[in-house]
């Protein structure tokens, strides 16, 4: 069951917002040219920019040469794969996030005198918290709140990471500690790390399990980039054990779905309590490794960087959902 179902309101005190908010957020125009900069280095490539962007990539490839000879320097060094930013391209890199932060932090700024309700609150996620931990809040919040919208954008760790400190999203929920100067965490709760079967599955019966009691059986793993299969690797290589798993995801309901239809056994955070059929049909039983034993999810924002209220409000709901015992 989930653990809001009981709590009609999280017990955070959050000002009234203003009765004439417009109904949508203040936006301060970046320069296109500087768009198109930033979209280069997030893709990798002109012409993968160029179709997230939706233009001809030889346009946007003159757009990148007239800069260069204004500039008189170039910018990027054109690889068989992609490109990469030079020296003098970092520097104007670095200008041109320094720029769109500026511009974003305007129009939270003129979001603030508008109130909550004509919010938008980007959040970045592991995919175990985008379904266990962030509906319901974002709900409750949207009932305190109407006109507030939410992005939602799942990832494994270092994807999130990086939109954190790019400022795509005002605040990320993940299983791996963000090593990083520039990352304040606010707030870290348990979320136990499981296997996942069926209800008449041999080992549904136990009340913990380790990675070793579960190889005989056909497994299904996430992804490589995704935090559970991290934690998955590490247990096998400390303990010598190899597996060869049926099914390899990167997302977690197709893992469920599959473990449903068959004796397979999936590895997953999960926030149900143990010893009992959950919501998704399944049984979830705690894995007793050492490296399993103690996995979290924790709250971070982008160290010196001034969040919007609502987005602010948005930290302090989790936060304090996260320091729930019942959690």
């Amino acid at each position: 069951m989930s653990q809001l179902a009981s709590k009609p309101a999280i017990p955070v005190e959050l000002p009234q917002p203003r009765r004439r908010a417009r109904a949508r957020r203040a936006a301060v125009p970046a320069p296109r040219l500087y768009i198109y900069f930033d979209a280069i280095i997030r893709h990798g490539s002109i012409r993968s920019a160029a179709e997230a962007l939706r233009i001809a990539s030889s346009a946007l490839n003159r757009r990148v040469l007239d800069l260069e000879r204004e500039l008189g320097t170039v910018l990027f060094d054109r690889l068989p794969g992609g490109v990469r930013l030079t020296n003098a391209g970092e520097i104007f890199a670095a200008h041109v996030r320094r720029t769109l932060n500026d511009l974003q932090q305007v129009g939270d700024q003129i979001e603030d005198i508008q109130g909550f309700n004509s919010a938008h609150i980007a959040i970045g996620s592991a995919e175990s918290a985008a379904i266990n931990v962030l509906p319901e809040l974002l709900v409750q919040f949207q009932v305190a709140h109407p006109g507030a919208r939410f992005t939602l954008g799942v990832g494994g760790p270092l994807e999130i990471l990086r939109d954190l400190l790019e400022d795509r999203v005002d605040l990320i929920l993940t299983h791996e500690e963000p090593k990083h100067p520039d990352v304040a965490v606010l707030a870290v709760a348990a979320m136990p790390f499981c296997a996942l079967m069926q209800p008449g599955h041999k080992l549904a019966g136990r009340t913990e399990l380790t990675i070793a009691e579960c190889r005989d059986y056909p497994i299904v793993l996430a992804q490589e980039n995704l935090a559970a299969r991290a934690l998955v690797e590490s247990t096998l290589s400390a303990d010598a054990i190899k597996m060869q798993p049926v099914l390899v995801t990167n997302m977690f309901e197709v893992m469920k779905k599959y473990v449903r239809l068959t004796n397979a056994i999936s590895f997953q955070f999960h926030l149900a309590p143990f010893g009992g059929v959950t919501l998704d049909g399944l049984v979830a039983v705690k894995l007793a490794d050492p490296q399993l034993a103690e996995t979290r999810l924790i709250l971070a924002v982008r160290r010196g960087r001034k969040l919007p209220a609502a987005a602010g409000a948005v930290c302090g709901w989790i936060e304090a959902l996260l320091q729930d015992t019942a959690l």
